[in-house]
């Protein structure tokens, strides 16, 4: 840890500080976790990362659904630029993914979980080609009537951004992502689409702990996950799928720059360079979803454009502790991956760990502890 007064410097409690590590070091320690990493940035400086069990600070660790923020990050570009609007139907943008009554999803929608087709499938290796790509968007059908209701969509809709991005950026979507975000903001261990060569810096998604039974999930008036299982979750262990960059779930980053990131999305950029403006971020953080209700968590979805936003109450179901303001925002991960940024106090965490409780509910209470824990850091 650094110096205390170092902390103090950077507007953060040395003791607070201690707690958070220790909580941390704690799950490693007692094998709940192989390996885990922990960062806090505050003023665009990153003030505390550590390592614990088999990562260090140089490791990569998947960010699975931590991922849709940094792809919701680049689009609000798109947005800033006036080169995507809202309101605009996806079939205009990408006409081939109009059939099967899919023409009345709009792009707001699409970021909000709203869409109708939480349950689609795609390969991750299929988007390689553009035809199987299309193909697959004018097969998918409808679970539900556009805009009726929130239902998290894992990953099917984040196929689609990735399109949009793709149609409206001019270039590759993970490019985009890249030159247009983490090059400028100097975020060189961030990455969606893995290079061959950085797979050494990869830690393996491995599996921990019993998992709940149908008769848990049940009680907690859950359906038992299908698309987020075991198996596809252990497919990023291969090098053919990290390249690809799965938008809903493929990234892989550190938490120092994952930490940064954050920080870029409350200032709008760092050390000097600006990606987004500041009536961009005000509008990309406000909710969108109104009184709808995540199933999963029986709370307010809270979905801004993208992003989840604490709120006033719930916000521990939400990936975010009680100590953190109703204007944190930021996107969870599968296995527990935070990553989150408060501009009542301008702190952002990351943690990220490889290990993959198996238990839904150990996942949440872990999130809800480390979030908690580092909202109550800042001084």
């Amino acid at each position: 840890m650094r110096r205390p007064a170092t902390l103090v410097n950077a507007g953060l409690d040395p003791l607070k500080v201690e707690q958070l590590l220790g909580r941390v070091r704690g799950d490693v320690d007692q094998g709940l976790l192989p390996a885990a990493q922990v960062a806090l940035a505050r003023n665009g400086k990153l003030a505390v990362c550590q390592s614990f069990g088999s990562a260090t600070d140089e490791s990569l660790i998947c960010l699975f659904s931590a991922t849709k923020g940094i792809v919701y990050a680049a689009a609000w570009l798109l947005f800033q630029e006036g080169r995507l609007a809202e309101d605009e139907l996806v079939a205009d943008i990408i006409p081939e993914f109009a059939s099967q009554g899919k023409d009345r999803i709009t792009v707001q929608q699409l970021f909000t979980h709203t869409s109708g087709f939480p349950q689609a499938p795609f390969a991750p290796l299929q988007w390689k080609s553009k035809e199987e790509t299309l193909r697959r968007f004018s097969q998918w059908r409808l679970n539900w009537a556009p805009g009726s209701r929130y239902e998290y969509h894992a990953t099917s809709s984040m196929w689609v951004i990735a399109e949009i991005i793709e149609r409206r950026g001019g270039l590759p979507y993970a490019e985009f992502i890249r030159k247009r975000v983490l090059d400028p903001l100097g975020m060189a261990s961030i990455f969606v689409g893995l290079p061959q060569d950085e797979n050494p810096r990869v830690l393996p998604v491995t599996h921990h702990g019993a998992p709940l039974t149908e008769q848990d999930y049940a009680k907690l008036g859950m359906r038992v996950p299908t698309e987020i299982n075991e198996e596809s979750l252990l497919a990023f262990n291969r090098p053919d799928v990290r390249a690809v960059g799965v938008p809903g779930a493929g990234g892989f980053a550190n938490a120092a720059n994952l930490a940064l990131l954050y920080q870029a999305l409350l200032h709008g950029g760092l050390d000097g360079v600006e990606a987004w403006n500041q009536d961009t971020l005000a509008s990309a953080r406000r909710v969108r979803t109104g009184e709808l209700i995540d199933a999963a968590s029986r709370q307010l979805a809270n979905r801004a454009l993208g992003t989840v936003v604490c709120g006033d109450r719930g916000g521990e179901f939400r990936g975010f502790g009680k100590a953190n303001s109703a204007l944190a925002f930021g996107h969870a991960g599968a296995g527990g991956q935070l990553a989150w940024a408060d501009p009542a106090t301008g702190l952002s965490l990351a943690f990220l760990t490889p290990g993959h409780d198996r238990n839904f509910l150990n996942q949440m209470q872990r999130a809800a502890a480390i979030s908690h824990l580092a909202a109550q850091c800042a001084l």
